[in-house]
C-alpha cells in the first residue's frame, strides 16, 4: 500500500518545519577549535556542529512527528510522548523482576507472549503502586483494538542498554494491563534505520534480552508497519526531495559563518 498524497505532504511539512525551526533556535557551540576551523572553514565547522546537535534530538524532532503523520491515517488512534499508565501491582513488579533475573542469568530465553500472560495474571492482584514509567514515543491503537507502544532508539544502541529497554517494555505492559487486564498489548523497540546496510542489522547483541520476533522492528519493518508496504522507500525519497528543495536555504544559512570575523 503506497502512501497517500496527504501523508507525503504531512511528512514534507514536518521536515521543513523541523529544519527551519532548528535554524532559528540553533547557536553553534562556543568551543574554540582553531586548527579545525582554519583547515575546514567556519561554515563547515558550523555545519558539523549543527549535524551533531540535530542528531541528539532527531528522534523527537523528526522521527516521532513523521511516525505520527504516517500512523494517524492507518491506525484508530496515534499519539507521541504518551503515558502507558500510572499504576502497577506489586505482584506484577515481582513477575517483572523474576523475568529480568532469569534473562540476565541466561536461565531462560525471551518469550514476549509468555511474559505478557504472566503479567496479565497478576496485573490487578494485591496492592497497586503509583509509578512514573518512561514516556511512550509512539502509542498506537489499531482498528482491531490492539495496542502498540514503541520506544524509538538510536541506530546503534549501547549493548548494555538493552536490559533497561526490556524492563521498560515490561513495565508498559503491566501499566496497560493494570487498567485493562484483557487488553491486547504489544510493546516494542523501534530502530528507524539500519546503519549496516546492505548487510542485515546485527540483532545478535539483543537476542538474550529481547524477543526479536515480537519486540523489535528495524528500518522498513517499522516504517512499513506504520504506513503499509513500501513506506520506507517512499519515506527516503521524500526526505531526499525536501533536502534538495531546502538546499539553497541550508547553503545560505551556513555561508554566513564565513562572513564573520
Amino acid at each position: 500500500m503506497a502512501l497517500t498524497q496527504q501523508q507525503i505532504q504531512q511528512v514534507e511539512t514536518v521536515l521543513r518545519n523541523s529544519l527551519r525551526n532548528k535554524f532559528q533556535s540553533y547557536n553553534p557551540e562556543p568551543a574554540s577549535m582553531p586548527f579545525h576551523t582554519r583547515l575546514l572553514g567556519k561554515d563547515r565547522m558550523a555545519l558539523f556542529s549543527f549535524i551533531h546537535s540535530l542528531n541528539t534530538n532527531f528522534g523527537t524532532s523528526i522521527f516521532e512527528p513523521v511516525a505520527l503523520a504516517l500512523a494517524s491515517t492507518t491506525f484508530k488512534e496515534a499519539k507521541t510522548q504518551a503515558t502507558a499508565g500510572t499504576q502497577i501491582s506489586e505482584a506484577a513488579q515481582r513477575v517483572i523482576q523474576d523475568i529480568m533475573d532469569d534473562l540476565t542469568a541466561a536461565n531462560s530465553q525471551p518469550n514476549k507472549v509468555n511474559e505478557i500472560e504472566a503479567i496479565r495474571k497478576v496485573a490487578q492482584a494485591g496492592n497497586m503502586k503509583t509509578v512514573k514509567p518512561t514516556k511512550v514515543d509512539i502509542w498506537l491503537q489499531s482498528n482491531d483494538n490492539q495496542f502498540y507502544l514503541f520506544d524509538i532508539k538510536t541506530a546503534k544502541p549501547n549493548k548494555g542498554g538493552f536490559k533497561e529497554f526490556k524492563r521498560t517494555l515490561l513495565e508498559w505492559t503491566a501499566c496497560i494491563l493494570a487498567d485493562n487486564p484483557k487488553a491486547k498489548i504489544n510493546t516494542l523497540i523501534a530502530i528507524p534505520y539500519n546503519p549496516y546496510e546492505p548487510k542485515p542489522y546485527s540483532r545478535w547483541t539483543m537476542a538474550g534480552m529481547l524477543d526479536l520476533q515480537n519486540e523489535l522492528k528495524v528500518a522498513d519493518e517499522f516504517w512499513d508497519f506504520l504506513g503499509g508496504q513500501g513506506t520506507y522507500k517512499q519515506l527516503l525519497d521524500t526526505f531526499e526531495k525536501v533536502g534538495v528543495e531546502l538546499r539553497p536555504e541550508i547553503d545560505n544559512y551556513f555561508a554566513k559563518y564565513n562572513k564573520k570575523k
